[in-house]
C-alpha cells in the first residue's frame, strides 16, 4: 500500500514539473519567435542586401533557434524526439516532402534537422505577431492562391529546393479518418517533382487538434520521425489520356494510403 502512495506521489510530481517546465518552454518559444522578428531578422535587412542570402541565414537561424528549444524540451524532460532515416531526406534535391501532422510541433521538429527547406504556411499564420516575420524573413510559399503558389513552388523546385506540405492543412483530428486536401498532390503533378513521405508519430496525446498547451499526457510523449519512400514523378506523371486533374485526385488516394497510420 505504501508503495503504492509512493509511486502515486512520484507520478503526480513528474506532471506537475512537466506542466510547469511545458509552460516555461511555451513562453520562451513565443519571446523568441517575437525577438527574432523584431530584432534579428531586422538587423539581417541592413546588413545583408542579397535577398536569398537575407533568407538562407533567417532559415538557418529559425533552425538554430528550433534547436535550441527542443534541446530544452528534453533536457527538462517535457518530451524527447528521435529521427530514422533522416540521411535520405537531406540528400533530396528539388523534392516535395509530404507529412503527416498530428501534432503542433511537427514543422518545428523537421525544420529543426533541415534548415534549407521550404515550407508552405497557411496565410492566417501572416496575422500571429509571433510568427509572421519568421515567414516573411525565411521567405516561406504562402497558399494564400494557388495561381500564384504554384509558379513559387516550381521556381524553388527546379532550383534544388525541397519544399514540406502538411497535405490535411491543419492538425489531424483524433478518432477521425485522414482527409487530405488537393494541394500537395497538384503540386507535384503540375511541378513534375518527386515525392518524399514522412511520418510522425506521438506516443502520447498532446498538443493535437483537441488539445490544448496545458493539457498534457500522464507520462512523457516520444516523437519518432521516420523517413519513408520516395515516389518518382514517373509514378504519377499525366499522360495523354489523363489531365491535371485526374493524375492529382489519383495521387491524392495514393497519399492518404501512405499516409495514414497503420494500427
Amino acid at each position: 500500500m505504501m508503495k503504492r502512495i509512493s509511486i502515486n506521489i512520484i507520478e503526480r510530481t513528474n506532471w506537475l514539473w512537466r506542466l510547469l517546465m511545458t509552460g516555461l518552454c511555451f513562453t520562451l518559444f513565443g519571446l523568441g519567435g517575437l525577438l527574432l522578428s523584431l530584432i534579428w531578422f531586422n538587423l539581417l535587412l541592413v546588413f545583408q542586401r542579397n535577398e536569398d542570402k537575407r533568407s538562407h541565414l533567417a532559415r538557418h537561424s529559425i533552425s538554430l533557434s528550433f534547436r535550441l528549444f527542443l534541446f530544452l524540451t528534453k533536457k527538462l524532460g517535457v518530451l524527447d524526439y528521435h529521427f530514422n532515416g533522416l540521411d535520405k531526406v537531406r540528400a533530396d534535391k528539388g523534392c516535395l516532402i509530404v507529412a503527416n501532422h498530428p501534432t503542433l510541433l511537427d514543422y518545428v521538429i523537421l525544420a529543426s534537422a533541415l534548415p534549407d527547406i521550404d515550407c508552405i504556411v497557411k496565410s492566417a499564420l501572416l496575422r500571429n505577431p509571433f510568427i509572421s516575420g519568421v515567414i516573411r524573413s525565411a521567405r516561406y510559399p504562402v497558399n494564400s492562391d494557388a495561381e500564384t503558389l504554384l509558379p513559387v513552388c516550381r521556381g524553388r523546385l527546379a532550383s534544388g529546393h525541397n519544399i514540406l506540405i502538411f497535405p490535411e492543412g491543419t492538425r489531424t483530428t483524433p478518432g477521425q479518418s485522414m482527409t487530405l486536401q488537393r494541394g500537395a498532390a497538384n503540386i507535384a503533378v503540375r511541378c513534375e517533382c518527386d515525392l518524399r513521405i514522412i511520418h510522425i508519430t506521438c506516443s502520447q496525446r498532446m498538443l493535437d487538434k483537441k488539445s490544448q498547451w496545458y493539457q498534457i499526457p500522464p507520462k512523457k510523449p516520444i516523437y519518432t520521425i521516420t523517413i519513408g519512400e520516395q515516389l518518382t514523378n514517373e509514378n504519377f506523371a499525366v499522360d495523354t489520356e489523363n489531365g491535371h486533374a485526374i493524375a492529382a485526385r489519383q495521387l491524392n488516394r495514393q497519399l492518404t494510403q501512405l499516409l495514414t497510420p497503420s494500427n
